[in-house]
């Protein structure tokens, strides 16, 4: 099989470029020989014609003609013949004998070669004949007495010759204009290819193709929305992601080449561009949906040429959440209950050692007893197996501490419709969980520490309790402790509580801060909340 010819693309475009020059001179060619050419040679009979009129109009020339006079017309007309640098002029009577002509030999005898028929009417006329000076192009004008009486004609000769020299030297003139045309255009194309290549940073035509598939695949294979603007903050880039962001949001028809301000000033890309500074996590709100967004600037040589702005959205991102933190849940379950096992085999070894088989046996009942009492007692009461196992493993984690956490009686949890309720509650009461088990830490002086966890579901809403009995939270802090960063503890921390009420909020529920009567802190989460259809009737 043969192989494909690839030519590089300064070639490619130093043949187009010459091309459109040649096809451009050929025009010009064709309508200067149609143009150029026939006005040379009209412009020649008109000198004659002229010469023939200025010739007919002296009185010596029509008095000579009446009084059959031709030494002084014959004097006249070489004189003017030389001056002009025409072949001849020749004037005869109206029985066509010559008064004059270049060979005065010939003066008085007929003119030869015809044509004056016309102007021995009385009317002008043009034509080619040949003569005994040669063939020439001639031109006819009738001459008048000063009585208005048609005495002769006066004819005006040039040299065909010399017309046709003439005709053929505007052609060549012309052929070499053009000629030189096409060279410097060839010349400039080769140029102009090599600032193009350049350009395109030495790529080739495949190379560049290659380039805008890839790009084009990989804008469309991503997962994140893509957005790009050029300087004037108009969009240039709208990835398939974008547009079903978008059109979820109920921003339709074509985008490109609009503002992005027009649909989407939060976005802030004109701030980026003008600031070239980038905004990094930046959570934003388009339509219903609740956006992670990156902005960043495009910069070329140093020079902000642009900026994109790459972004997800977060229920998504909650959903990958949801299985880190399930997997968070069950590594903290085994390793604080790996823990308890190691400190219950190490009683189990004490008592073996000290042969109190009895007491031993006694310890067993009662820790396998407690556990599946504690078991059971999750299961039954919490019908998620997420939230199950995330419990049991604060559970352990709160024994460890020191700390009795206690999950109320009349708790119930059911299964929800919607798996993604649970990964929001596990953060709420994680959250929650982590906040009291920290304030009844080491500092806290109560000798029984205490941390009780409700869940109470009735007609399709969610009570979720958490209370401590720790030192609680002072009154002027409770505006500012769900603001993000905000911590009494110190730096890299406020970010527990701000999550905990961006989770309600995005559940539409409502969160609360309760008043006690003793000591610690008590919140209040009441939540929308749909479950399987098995369990509506519970």
């Amino acid at each position: 099989m043969a192989r494909k010819k690839s030519y590089s693309l300064r070639t490619m475009i130093a043949v187009m470029v010459s091309a459109v020059v040649l096809l451009v001179l050929l025009i010009l060619y064709f309508i200067f020989r149609n143009q150029i050419i026939p006005q040379t040679r009209q412009a020649l009979e008109d000198k004659a014609i002229t010469i023939a009129r200025t010739i007919a109009l002296i009185p010596l020339v029509s008095e000579g003609l009446s009084e059959g006079n031709s030494k002084e017309i014959q004097d006249y007309t070489s004189r003017i013949a030389r001056r002009n640098d025409i072949m001849f002029v020749v004037v005869t009577d109206m029985k066509g004998i010559r008064y004059s002509h270049p060979d005065a030999s010939l003066v008085g005898l007929p003119f030869a070669g015809g044509g004056q028929e016309i102007s021995l009417r009385g009317g002008e006329s043009i034509s080619e004949g040949a003569g005994p000076l040669g063939r020439s192009l001639r031109g006819f004008v009738p001459v008048y007495n000063n009585r208005g009486h048609q005495v002769g004609v006066v004819i005006a000769g040039l040299s065909l010759e010399r017309v046709e020299r003439l005709v053929l030297l505007n052609e060549w003139t012309i052929i070499a204009i053009l000629v030189s045309g096409a060279l410097l255009g060839a010349g400039g194309a080769f140029i102009l290819a090599a600032q193009i290549k350049r350009m395109v940073f030495g790529m080739e035509p495949e190379d560049i193709s290659k380039l805008l598939q890839e790009r084009s695949a990989m804008l469309e294979s991503t997962r994140e929305g893509i957005i790009a603007v050029d300087q004037k903050a108009r969009i240039t880039i709208l990835n398939m992601e974008a547009q079903r962001l978008l059109r979820a949001a109920g921003i339709g028809g074509s985008a490109m080449n609009r503002q992005i301000a027009e649909f989407w000033p939060e976005l802030g890309l004109e701030r980026v561009l003008a600031e070239g500074e980038g905004i990094q996590d930046q959570e934003l709100e388009l339509g219903d949906s609740s956006l992670l967004v990156n902005s960043l600037p495009v910069r070329v040589n140093g020079n902000i040429v642009g900026a994109i702005a790459t972004f997800r959205d977060e229920t998504e991102l909650a959903v990958l959440a949801e299985k880190l933190s399930g997997v968070s849940v069950y590594a903290e379950a085994l390793r604080s209950g790996a823990h308890e096992f190691m400190n219950k085999l190490h009683v189990i070894m004490g008592m073996t050692h000290m042969g109190l088989y009895d007491e031993l046996q006694q310890y067993i009942l009662g820790t396998v007893s407690n556990y599946q009492k504690e078991i059971g007692s999750i299961t039954r009461q919490i019908k998620d197996p997420v939230m199950a196992g995330f419990l049991l493993g604060k559970l352990s984690r709160a024994r460890e501490a020191g700390i009795e956490l206690l999950l109320t009686g009349d708790s119930y949890l059911p299964e929800p419709a919607d798996p993604q309720v649970i990964h929001e509650l596990i953060t709420i009461a994680g959250n929650l969980l982590d906040n009291a088990l920290e304030a009844l830490g080491e500092l806290c002086e109560q000798p029984v520490k205490r941390v009780e966890l409700a869940f109470q579901y009735e007609e399709g809403r969610l009570l979720c309790e958490v209370s401590d009995n720790g030192p609680g939270i002072p009154a002027g802090l409770k505006e500012k402790i769900f603001v993000q960063g905000y911590s009494s503890k110190g730096e890299q921390r406020g970010i527990g509580l701000y999550l905990v009420k961006k989770s309600v909020d995005k559940l539409k529920g409502h969160l609360e801060l309760a008043a006690g009567c003793g000591p610690g802190a008590h919140f209040i989460v009441d939540v929308p909340y749909e479950v399987k259809g098995e369990e509506e009737g519970v």
